[in-house]
């Protein structure tokens, strides 16, 4: 594909992250465009017309009726179809926080399933810096560019991943990262390294195709080194080679 890759970044009531998303994605060489549902559902936009489809963080219509519901409900019913078609042409997908938790409703992760991003195990909202490591069993072209852990932070109060199929999960090579500790060894479970006590240390998975990936940290906000209020003090490099293996995929 030749030109410039286009990333379709809906918005909803609530919805926060969207601006940081499209920065992140604009400093991987991608054209980004925040659009509101109800143009999606007017057809004024279509799916059809970007090459990447990224679902932003925050707050979507105030998390009611739990984290990501109502957003997901919108996706998979106002443009269910363009959805379909996007995922049959193999567009990537990006989900980050709300998002992710949107793409979990709309049914398109984990993909093999029963999954559930629960309240954290600390029953408080989290707002802290992890260390994330992707897992180098799983090809995602989302993934290409990460050779060394990564940190972001993490505002979420229900991001723990919890699925009953989780061998399933871990077979098919499908958790695309986990959360580390300070010594860069798994985080084990531990807090605060796994702030919220998801499963596995799961921090993001991708569905089997490994096009479509969800994570709960955000790493749209640290795309350049001196956004790291620890920069020079702690191992671990930026994000933005996450986002540009995604734009990669696809140029």
């Amino acid at each position: 594909m030749s030109g410039v890759v286009r990333v379709l970044i809906p918005v909803a009531l609530g919805t926060n992250r969207d601006a940081d998303l499209a920065a992140a994605f604009e400093a991987a060489g991608a054209e980004a465009d925040r659009v509101p549902l109800t143009a999606l559902r007017s057809g004024e936009k279509k799916l059809a017309d970007y090459q990447i489809l990224a679902v932003p963080g925050g707050f979507s219509y105030g998390d009611a009726l739990g984290a990501g519901r109502l957003l997901g409900l919108d996706m998979s019913g106002w443009f269910s179809e363009q959805l379909r078609e996007a995922v049959s042409a193999e567009m990537p997908v990006f989900g980050v926080c709300n998002g992710f938790q949107a793409l979990v409703r709309a049914g398109l992760l984990p993909g093999d399933g029963d999954a559930v991003l629960a309240h954290n195990m600390n029953h408080r909202f989290e707002c802290r810096w992890v260390t994330l490591e992707a897992d180098g069993a799983n090809s995602s072209p989302w993934l290409a560019g990460l050779d060394e852990p990564i940190r972001c932070p993490v505002a979420h109060g229900e991001g723990r991943f919890v699925a009953g199929d989780i061998d399933t999960i871990e077979d098919r090579n499908g958790v695309a990262l986990r959360y580390l500790g300070d010594d860069h060894l798994p985080a084990g479970g531990a807090y605060p390294a796994n702030p919220n006590g998801s499963m596995n240390d799961i921090a993001g998975i991708t569905d089997p195709s490994g096009l479509v990936i969800g994570l709960m940290p955000h790493p749209e906000n640290h795309v350049f080194d001196r956004q790291d209020p620890l920069r020079g003090r702690f191992a671990g490099g930026n994000c933005l080679p996450l986002f540009k293996a995604g734009v990669d995929a696809v140029s």
